[in-house]
């Protein structure tokens, strides 16, 4: 006997006058895109994909359907913000009081009994439930005395291990909503590549349902990607110059955002915070600020956003670099959702990259496999001089055939394709040649010709090809690494570290190459901007207008004072102290001090000559001195460096200094080269007499006064070898920088 509670819906979709209860419930006077055919379609009872872009209206499309049909529609959906946002909306355009509701652990006993007898009284139209939810046994068995019109599961990419947000709950709910009982579904995404779309409707047992799918070209949206120096100063920069607009900030670590927004704050941005780790009180009341413009900016971790219907969202900034397309596309997507100005702007570094496999380590290899892919994606997008509109949708299965976008940095400000052939074939070689147990790093210092340690170890530098390719720079040749990886003629093994090795594509390449033409790709520094707020090292190009002659001066005062003091340069001021230099003009030791990883120790020390050079240069250019873009410090953070100065006077051990302010060790030893950078001394041999033998400190001593070229921690690294740590590498490092650059 058929169970009447969940037949499908057998109201004529033909006979009903869709644009009048569109009119009716949301005002509006008629569907956009594909909004009617597929309203129509989940009327009909059928089972429904839905592909739309963010913007593109998916919520209508189970909304309105949920407002005409008999019973309750349960929407699955991830997040309890998302939920809030459209129960709230819901709510304001019908009056009836109960039409929609979330059922999820933000409610108290009595308000999931109000909810729960508002949907019995057949009051709620939709029901909004996490799929953890879903899975309670007390849920299921409610759930199991409605009528359920149909089942609508949001963010559907969730369900693929494939997708950029993958939820191992997601992969549940098919077999859950057969136990509640059987009702048509409508999934619906904002990303989903072929391979992610056909594992959402195996998953779901929607094989055969009718799939909408929507163009995911956003014309609106300007995208671009910028080197990730001085990240920061370019953002309140950005910010500054687009003032009272609405904006997302993008970070991928909890302790970024709050950092990230307590600057803007004191930069006099209207900015908040907003992550997982708040209460779900704060995370409520922070998003609410947002949508009713008491704030400009949300800082957030990837979070924020999922079904926000904010429409006037100018830009999005992703402060780092997500780990898929996906994941950029869907938060790029929150802007300009009116259609109007939607500026999606990214900083980009190869570090990042790097970290982000780095944490995939320790996972299981089909989830490291998956991760390397997008990745990978991620990095042939950020780096290539192709339309960036055309790379992005061809990623989601769509062709682009126009060859100028108009709206991206890459077809604002064109790149040269060459040759490519040689190139790969060198890198491939080399690979071959070092028998597929090094680094990319290593690779392309083979190439170069460039003799260190390592490669001497190894007798490398009797490598048929070594300094073939000593015409390009290093960044060159990682970059022809990358393209190599991309098109799948490389792979690096995570499991082993990062190791290049040869796939069969590859080793056939080599016997058979062919002509593969490469884009001049941006050069983006490898600076890492992590430590801009702290104030600590740098390393990459400084972003902004640098005043080049001033810089070329500089670097030679730097190399002649560096001779007479008889230390290495980079002790007295690194790169992109100089660069900040040549854009701010300091012509006092105060302004010189304001100046990125100078500090006031580093200043007074070195500082002089410096400010007379530049004083002297000012007036003889007549320069007016810019005064625009003097970025405050958190100064409130000082009291961490306080505690850890003082117990380091005291001599205690680091592990219990991290431990009494809950820092990682590496955090400790972060904060701690941050004060060096300052220009505060501090004295750590107590502890690396503890942790260290004598030979190893002197030895790393000595690579860093003799050998070292800059202070890179990776470059240390590669030129020292295996017998000694990062941490022991970088330990000994603050004790040189301390002694010698303060």
């Amino acid at each position: 006997m058929e169970d009447k509670k969940h037949t499908k819906s057998t109201r004529n979709s033909a006979d009903i006058s869709l644009s009048g209860y569109l009119k009716k419930h949301f005002g509006f006077t008629s569907f956009h895109g594909n909004q009617e055919v597929i309203i129509r379609n989940v009327l009909s009872g059928n089972d429904t994909f839905v592909l739309m872009p963010t913007g593109g209206g998916k919520s209508l499309c189970y909304q309105l359907p949920a407002l005409i049909m008999e019973g309750t529609a349960i929407i699955i959906s991830p997040l309890i913000a998302l939920m809030k946002n459209q129960v709230d909306a819901m709510r304001g355009f019908v009056m009836e009081e109960g039409i929609a509701h979330f059922m999820n652990s933000s409610l108290t006993k009595v308000q999931t009994a109000k909810v729960k007898q508002d949907v019995l009284d057949g009051k709620t139209k939709m029901l909004y439930v996490a799929p953890e939810s879903l899975t309670k046994e007390e849920n299921v068995q409610f759930l199991k005395q409605l009528k359920i019109s149909f089942y609508a599961i949001d963010e559907a990419h969730c369900i693929s291990e494939w997708g950029h947000d993958f939820r191992p709950e997601y992969r549940r709910i098919r077999p859950i909503i057969t136990e509640i009982g059987t009702a048509p579904l409508i999934a619906l995404t904002a990303t989903a590549t072929p391979k992610v779309q056909s594992d959402i409707q195996k998953n779901l047992g929607m094989m055969d349902a009718n799939v909408f799918k929507s163009s995911f070209n956003r014309p609106n949206l300007y995208y671009e990607i910028r080197p990730k120096v001085n990240a920061v100063k370019e953002i309140i920069r950005f910010i500054k110059n687009n003032e009272g607009k609405s904006g997302i900030i993008y970070c991928l670590s909890r302790k970024k955002v709050e950092e990230i927004a307590e600057i803007l704050q004191i930069n006099g941005i209207r900015a908040l915070a907003y992550h997982a780790g708040m209460d779900s009180s704060m995370r409520s009341d922070h998003q609410d600020k947002f949508l009713m413009e008491e704030v400009d900016v949300i800082v957030a971790t990837i979070a924020f956003g999922m079904g926000i219907d904010k429409p006037d969202v100018r830009f999005v900034i992703h402060y780092d670099i997500p780990k898929s397309l996906e994941g950029y596309y869907q938060e790029t997507g929150r802007a300009g959702r009116d259609r109007g100005e939607g500026q999606c702007i990214a900083f980009y570094s190869y570090k990042d990259i790097q970290k982000l496999e780095k944490f995939m380590q320790g996972k299981p290899v089909a989830e490291q496999e998956i991760g390397k892919q997008l990745l990978l994606e991620t990095v042939s997008y950020v780096e290539s001089a192709v339309c960036r509109r055309k790379m992005l949708l061809h990623y989601f299965g769509e062709e682009y055939t126009e060859e100028n976008c108009e709206n991206c940095d890459n077809c604002l400000h064109p790149k040269e394709k060459f040759e490519g052939q040689e190139y790969i074939q060198l890198v491939l070689e080399t690979v071959q040649a070092v028998k597929e147990k090094f680094k990319a790093d290593h690779v392309a210092n083979i190439i170069t010709g460039l003799l260190n340690s390592t490669i001497k170890s190894y007798k490398h530098h009797e490598l048929p090809m070594f300094g073939d390719g000593g015409d390009k720079k290093l960044h060159f040749w990682n970059a022809v690494i990358r393209r190599a990886l991309v098109h799948n003629l490389l792979e690096k093994d995570i499991e082993n570290y990062g190791i290049l090795v040869l796939t069969p594509q590859g080793k056939e390449y080599i016997n058979k190459p062919y002509p593969i033409m490469l884009t001049q790709d941006h050069e983006y520094e490898e600076g890492d901007d992590d430590d801009d707020i702290a104030g600590g090292p740098q390393s990459g190009k400084a972003a902004g207008a640098a005043d080049e002659e001033l810089f070329a001066m500089l670097k030679d005062l730097r190399r002649d004072l560096s001779k007479r003091l008889n230390l290495p340069p980079f002790v007295l001021f690194q790169d992109p102290s100089l660069e900040d230099m040549s854009i701010h003009y300091p012509i006092t030791l105060e302004e010189l001090k304001n100046c990125q990883g100078v500090g006031e120790g580093k200043a007074k020390k070195y500082g002089k000559e410096f400010i007379v050079l530049i004083k002297s240069y000012v007036e003889e250019k007549e320069i007016i001195c810019p005064q625009d873009m003097v970025v405050k410090s958190v100064v409130n953070k000082s009291g961490i460096k306080v505690f850890i100065i003082q117990s380091i006077d005291k001599k205690l051990d680091f592990e219990d200094i991290a431990t009494a302010k809950n820092l990682e060790f590496e955090d400790l030893l972060t904060e701690i080269e941050a004060i060096v950078s300052s220009g505060t001394k501090l004295n750590i041999d107590y502890y690396i007499d503890e942790v260290m033998d004598e030979d190893k400190r002197d030895d790393i001593y000595d690579y860093f006064m003799n050998d070292a070229t800059s202070e890179s921690l990776d470059e240390a690294i590669e030129e020292l070898g295996s017998d000694y740590t990062e941490e022991e590498i970088r330990l000994v490092r603050i004790k040189f920088m301390s002694e010698l650059a303060n």
